[in-house]
């Protein structure tokens, strides 16, 4: 199928994103920057693999809506996927995710954010443009929750992106609208479905704000994903998605369960050759509480520079940080899912369709040395010779 291939060639050159349209090259996003690879995409392949991917049912509902969100993993790479029709034809944007969930210190976060998870409930907003690691920032602080603490967690995402193992806590994740036909109906059903912790995936209509808010002020940790330049703008489109006549008690109401907003942006770091968050950091202080009551969303930015001893950052401060750090971590290779590197899971269907399993190796072999993602599974009957062997291949893996 192209499309592994196009994902495989956008690993090869560590895109974080891939463009693809009928009659022109794919275009990769290295560190920021669009890059033209190959020749034109022919219409009738990218028409082949977009009904590959969508299925004869979704493949219809894509015909009369021009559009349609696809999450799959390819190679042991998760994707997301968004198919939309053009003026040439059929066009897919794909973000490459990273191959595994990371906590925050492997995400290369400052650890101030564990501070928005340490309350029982409220409400945390990840806010920031378009492609600057939002979702990967939303899945760390989850996989904080998830390796700590004992808590029932509900994601609701449209597309799924990352997909979480139960550690400590129980996840169940729901996708929109494959498990739900909303973001509302799956707000008001998971309420009732006794979670500690509610995830939802982006708030963009002024419904999802509205219940977002009640769920947060029933007892409920609650993160949420938004789209803003800064903690200030993120808290002011919040309210102004309201009638008029009602936003001085959305203010009131986001003040008493707010916990905290974050806001970041990418940088990349050529010392290290890293794409890292650079982040703005608002906890719901006492001052924080009252301008936001105030309904001056101007005077955030002015409640962050003077709340530095109490956690919170500025984007120059949090550079100023970055500047300091040396012991970056560097995301790990992804791995394949199956030999062949073939897609796995494709999500966004009516139903979920089932990963197929992998042959397993046999018992006491080595994978050969000239299969960069392969399993090496391990004997108790080895010797020494051959285990010395299997150590040298390990440390040639990991190098």
């Amino acid at each position: 199928m192209p499309l592994k291939e196009w994902i495989e060639r956008g690993r090869e050159l560590g895109a974080s994103d891939l463009h693809i349209e009928t009659g022109t090259p794919l275009v990769a996003r290295v560190r920021g920057d669009l890059l033209a690879v190959g020749e034109p995409v022919p219409a009738q392949q990218l028409t082949l693999a977009a009904q590959e991917l969508l299925g004869s049912e979704s493949w219809t509902a894509f015909l009369e809506r021009g559009s349609a969100d696809v999450a799959l993993a390819a190679g042991g790479m998760r994707c997301r996927l968004s198919l939309y029709r053009t003026l040439r034809g059929i066009a897919i944007a794909v973000r490459l995710l990273a191959p595994a969930v990371s906590d925050l210190r492997a995400c290369n976060l400052h650890g101030d954010l564990r501070r928005l998870i340490e309350g029982g409930s409220g409400l945390v907003v990840i806010s920031g443009p378009t492609g600057c690691g939002k979702s990967t920032t939303l899945a760390a602080l989850i996989e904080e929750i998830n390796s700590t603490r004992a808590r029932h967690i509900i994601t609701l995402e449209s597309p799924l992106e990352y997909i979480f193992a139960n550690r400590r806590s129980f996840i169940r994740q729901r996708e929109i609208p494959t498990h739900s036909p909303s973001f509302e109906q799956a707000i008001v059903d998971a309420v009732r479905e006794n979670p500690d912790v509610l995830v939802i995936g982006e708030m963009r209509t002024p419904e999802v704000f509205r219940l977002t808010l009640n769920a947060a002020e029933t007892g409920h940790l609650v993160l949420a994903t938004m789209h803003s330049a800064s903690c200030g703008e993120a808290l002011g489109r919040i309210c102004m998605s309201f009638p008029a006549e009602i936003q001085a008690s959305i203010r009131a109401q986001l003040a008493d369960v707010l916990v905290g907003v974050v806001c970041q942006r990418l940088d990349f770091i050529g010392a290290h050759h890293l794409r890292v968050p650079r982040c703005e950091l608002l906890l719901a202080s006492s001052a924080a509480k009252g301008t936001l009551r105030a309904g001056q969303f101007s005077q955030i930015a002015n409640v962050i520079l003077a709340g530095g001893e109490e956690g919170m950052w500025t984007f120059d401060r949090y550079q100023r940080w970055m500047e300091q750090k040396s012991d970056w971590v560097h995301p790990p290779a992804p791995r394949s899912a199956t030999p062949d590197g073939e897609i796995v899971k494709v999500v966004h269907a009516t139903r979920p369709a089932a990963a197929p399993s992998s042959p397993a190796a046999p018992a006491g072999r080595r994978a050969a040395a000239s299969e960069p993602h392969a399993e090496i599974s391990i004997d108790e009957d080895l010797d020494r010779d051959e285990l010395a062997e299997l150590a040298r291949k390990i440390e040639e893996r990991t190098r």
